[in-house]
């Protein structure tokens, strides 16, 4: 798949960014997408239902793991994603309907949103992928107690690596290259701070969990001193920065990148789009 330059992208009329690569939201494609993500999420989530363990009946149930509590987050932004694509109508003004219908101009606040939720999602799902594999394939009972057998490999890869996956088709072919135009100076900046509180959040809420049921979800926490655990966060939430830097040089390359003269283009296709007038 060619890399679209900067200098091949031309003005429309489309409220798709010039860099994205398929129309979303939509009913195509991009719907589709979503679907299969939510089924695969949903099966996830009945997995732990229809399977009880004491993590069901402990505090904080299965959200002690990082696994679910992304999962978790996945399933919002696969949600509004989703509502985004059952709500697009009209996606290509014209001289004759210059202003959005107010479906679509719901449906492109739902997608602004879902952006905005990706920035998290994408980058902790990859991270949480790429640690579980690696930890399951130096010592599978660092991650699951002896007591739990693992989940059968449909489901494991649905908790690990499926979400990945769409998260990853998701920004780099359904998405804007950043939730605004242009894309933030300080991405890496903002990036790093998402990482840094998605990691010191999780480290403060599973050591309350501890407090309240004597153990810890993952062995290797137990194993670890409060120096290391705090060490493996950190290392965790550098993986994640490291991951989300990576996605957006990755969109470039798939997609492109914003020049000067591109985003002139795009403003002045919003200031046409504005008056009812197209280039």
């Amino acid at each position: 798949m060619a890399s679209k330059t900067s200098a091949e992208i031309k003005p429309t009329s489309s409220r798709r960014h010039p860099l994205q690569r398929f129309d979303s939201p939509s009913k195509g494609f991009s719907g589709a997408v979503h679907v299969i993500g939510l089924i695969s999420f949903y099966l996830s989530f009945k997995f732990l239902a229809d399977n009880p363990n004491v993590f069901s009946s402990s505090f904080g149930w299965h959200l002690q793991f990082l696994t679910i509590l992304g999962l978790s987050i996945s399933t919002l932004t696969f949600i509004v994603a989703l509502l985004a694509d059952l709500t697009s109508t009209a996606l290509d003004r014209s001289p004759d309907m210059p202003s959005d219908p107010p479906a679509a101009a719901f449906s492109l606040h739902l997608f602004r949103l879902k952006n905005y939720l990706a920035l998290v999602a994408a980058p902790m799902e990859i991270t949480i992928s790429v640690l579980y594999w690696t930890i399951k394939a130096i010592d599978g009972k660092l991650l699951v107690s002896p007591e739990i057998p693992l989940p059968p490999v449909f489901y494991d890869i649905g908790f690990h690596l499926v979400p990945a996956v769409v998260l990853t088709v998701d920004s780099l072919l359904l998405s804007p290259p950043w939730p605004t135009t242009p894309m933030n100076e300080s991405a890496p900046m903002i990036t790093l701070a998402l990482s840094t509180i998605v990691a010191f959040s999780y480290w403060i809420w599973i050591e309350i969990c501890y407090s309240q049921n004597g153990f810890y979800p993952y062995p290797i926490f137990q194993l670890l001193t409060t120096t290391q655990r705090v060490g493996l966060f950190v290392v965790s939430g550098v993986i994640m920065w490291v991951v989300g830097g990576g996605l957006r040089i990755a969109y470039a390359k798939v997609n492109g990148y914003e020049s000067v003269e591109h985003l002139e283009k795009v403003r002045r296709s919003k200031v046409m789009g504005g008056s009812g007038k197209w280039e």
